[in-house]
């Protein structure tokens, strides 16, 4: 039987009535708050933090006030179908959920719990290339559900092939291209703290569980001699870096060097600025599976990745992260569907925080929407419930405003639902 939005409703106000007030907040900046109390400083300014000044943090936010929804009246909408279609797929509804990398700062459980939460409700989950669990961990307790691959360009297009070719066996359905983050952006509140999750070990689980990562650990490696002035913080970072590398014995692995390794040729291979449209060609030539490219906010972008034979975008500026003062994402969408027109699906990033932010952005010609830091906040106040709780009412929220604007499903969402404020 269909759990609908009303059932959702009813549930929580049944619990209520009996004196249990909902684990983890419905409102969204309710939940943001909440979610920090629960996470260390560090982790709470990785997560929520922007670029610069995050002037695109808020741009995103305020797009969607540019556009009001007109509800319609009498339309009969006793059955309701939220469901979308991507490449061949049948989705309960159109949320995806951004890759989100260091899910660990979060929560012990991590990338598994969210793996868990979206296989329950079918929401397909975009594996980040920056995970603390192997994809082929997340793979296994999804099952069937739908999954994707997020793919940031190394300096090793061996190591870019081998992530490609491990995300086919897995069974993940697409690989998403992160294209807008070839460097780290000027992320404040991280410099503010001077910490950064990786140099701990945390967030790179998808290197050290690769083949090709750990015969790079092999090769001469080229930080050894660089000398640091060893204080007890870094004393501490070592001991969490060997902690983090795979494996139980923690002699065993400080004596073999290979922790340490592991950061130093992360960082020496992370991603690649020279990367350039070209690439493309290799990529296709190492997968079948559909490629969409994340990150595109300029439509002569969307017009080379149709040129490239691209089969999807998802219009993002990574949440505000990496370029301060950017375009929002909402405000970008018209001009990049009028390129694409519906030959390749185009997906909204960034900003998404509730049911008519969905509603809009369908109406605007996005074919589903993804979303990030809510879901990471429910990881955070409650592990997999909580991220299944966020999604849940997301999905709940969307289906009654869906509803109250007078659409039966999907394909009734159209632009003149909307009216320009």
């Amino acid at each position: 039987m269909k759990f609908t939005a009303p059932d959702w409703q009813k549930e929580i106000y049944l619990s209520g009535f009996a004196g249990i007030l909902p684990r983890v907040n419905i409102d969204l900046a309710n939940l943001e708050a909440s979610a920090k109390r629960h996470m260390s400083r560090n982790a709470y300014a990785y997560i929520a933090g922007g670029a610069g000044c995050e002037d695109t943090i808020k741009s995103n936010r305020n797009a969607f006030t540019k556009y009001s929804i007109v509800p319609r009246m009498l339309c009969n909408v006793g059955e309701r179908d939220t469901s979308v279609e991507l490449f061949g797929e049948k989705l309960p509804s159109p949320f995806l959920l951004s890759p989100v990398g260091v899910l660990e700062m979060v929560h012990r459980d991590a990338d598994i719990a969210v793996a868990r939460a979206a296989a329950q409700l079918g929401i397909p989950y975009i594996f980040s290339n920056q995970a603390s669990c192997p994809m082929e961990a997340c793979a296994a307790v999804m099952r069937n559900s739908p999954r994707w691959f997020q793919l940031y360009w190394s300096k090793s297009n061996e190591l870019v092939a081998s992530f490609v070719q491990r995300a086919e066996r897995c069974g993940c359905k697409a690989i998403v291209v992160t294209v807008d983050t070839t460097l780290l952006g000027w992320r404040t509140r991280d410099l503010e703290l001077a910490y950064l999750p990786f140099l701990e070990g945390k967030g790179i689980a998808q290197y050290t569980s690769d083949p090709v990562f750990q015969k790079m650990l092999d090769e001469p490696d080229e930080g050894a001699d660089v000398k640091r002035k060893i204080t007890l913080r870094s004393i501490a970072g070592l001991v969490k870096m060997v902690n983090n590398y795979p494996g139980n014995n923690f002699l065993r692995k400080l004596r073999s060097g290979r922790p340490i390794k592991a950061v130093r040729k992360f960082t020496a291979t992370y991603s690649n600025p020279c990367t350039t449209w070209n690439d493309l060609t290799f990529l296709r030539q190492q997968t079948k599976l559909p490629i969409l490219l994340k990150g595109i906010l300029h439509a002569d972008d969307a017009r080379k990745a149709l040129d490239y034979g691209m089969d999807g975008i998802i219009i993002s500026n990574h949440g505000g992260r990496q370029v301060d003062g950017a375009v929002a994402t909402l405000d970008a969408l018209p001009k990049i569907y009028d390129i694409t027109r519906g030959t390749i699906p185009v997906l909204l990033d960034s900003g998404i925080r509730g049911g008519a932010d969905a509603f809009k952005a369908l109406a605007l010609g996005a074919k589903a929407v993804c979303i990030g830091r809510p879901y990471v906040y429910g990881l955070a106040l409650a592990g997999e419930q909580g991220v299944y709780t966020v999604l849940r009412n997301f999905m709940a929220d969307f289906e009654l405003t869906m509803a109250l604007s007078g659409c039966k499903n999907i394909q009734e969402i159209t632009a003149d639902r909307l009216q320009r404020t």
